[in-house]
C-alpha cells in the first residue's frame, strides 16, 4: 500500500498551516510553524520563496484538497473514492465527506485518546491491536457506525504500550459524538458527527467539491 514516508512537517509548510500530524509536538514551541517568523513561513524547497503569485482557481481548490487529504491522512485514490461516496449520499457532499473521514477507525481511534496522531492510530489499527464490537479489525479505513464499541483486544492490553493506559485515556477529551470507558479501555460511537461537533481546521469542503467537479 502506498504511503508517505517523507518529514511530515514538510506537508504542514506547504500548506501554511498546522495539520497536526505530530502529535503533541504541534502544540508545542518546536513546531516548525511556530519557529518560523511569518515573513519566513514560506513552502519547502528551494523555489519555495518564488512562490508569491496569486494561486489560480484551480491552485484554490487543489491546494484545499490537500489540506484535507493530508490532515486525514488519506492517499489520492481513497480519498476521490470517499468523495464520490459523499456525493451518492443525499445532503451536502462537502459536510458529508468530512463526516465520513471522521468515522474512519483510524480516526476514531485517534478521537478516542488512544492515540496521539492519525498516522500513530492507523499504525495501532494495522497491528490488530483493536476490535470493533468483539471482532478484530485491522482495516483502517473502516466505516465505524453509531452503537459500534471499539475496544483493545484483551491480548494487547498486556503490550507496555497499554499498560496504566486508563490514566492516558482520564486526560484527554473525546468529541461528543464519542464515548470512551478509560477503565475498561473501549469507546462507543454515540451517533454520527454533525459539522458543529468536529474540530478541524478552517477548510472550505466546497473547494473540494469544485475541484472534483470540474
Amino acid at each position: 500500500m502506498a504511503r508517505y514516508t517523507g518529514p511530515v512537517c514538510r506537508l504542514c509548510r506547504r500548506e501554511g498551516m498546522k495539520l497536526y500530524l505530530k502529535g503533541a509536538r504541534c502544540d508545542g514551541p518546536k513546531c516548525p510553524i511556530v519557529q518560523r517568523q511569518p515573513a519566513k513561513n514560506f513552502p519547502p524547497g528551494q523555489h519555495g520563496q518564488r512562490r508569491t503569485r496569486r494561486p489560480s482557481e484551480f491552485g484554490l481548490q487543489l491546494r484545499e484538497k490537500q489540506k484535507v487529504r493530508r490532515f486525514y491522512g488519506v492517499m489520492e485514490k481513497q480519498f476521490h473514492k470517499t468523495f464520490e461516496e459523499a456525493e451518492r449520499r443525499g445532503g451536502v457532499t462537502g459536510d458529508n465527506l468530512i463526516q465520513l473521514l471522521e468515522t474512519r477507525l483510524d480516526n476514531v481511534v485517534y478521537r478516542m485518546g488512544f492515540a496521539d496522531s492519525r498516522a500513530q492510530a492507523r499504525q495501532l489499527v494495522r497491528h490488530g491491536h483493536f476490535m470493533v464490537n468483539g471482532r478484530k479489525t485491522n482495516i483502517p479505513s473502516y466505516a465505524v457506525r453509531p452503537s459500534d464499541l471499539v475496544s483493545v483486544r484483551p491480548e494487547s492490553r498486556r503490550r507496555e504500550y497499554f499498560t496504566d493506559f486508563s490514566a492516558v485515556l482520564n486526560t484527554r477529551r473525546a468529541p461528543e459524538w464519542l464515548s470512551v470507558d478509560a477503565n475498561e479501555l473501549s469507546g462507543r460511537v454515540l451517533s454520527l458527527p454533525t459539522p458543529d461537533q468536529i474540530e478541524i481546521p478552517a477548510f472550505n469542503e466546497a473547494l473540494i467539491v469544485e475541484h472534483y467537479s470540474r
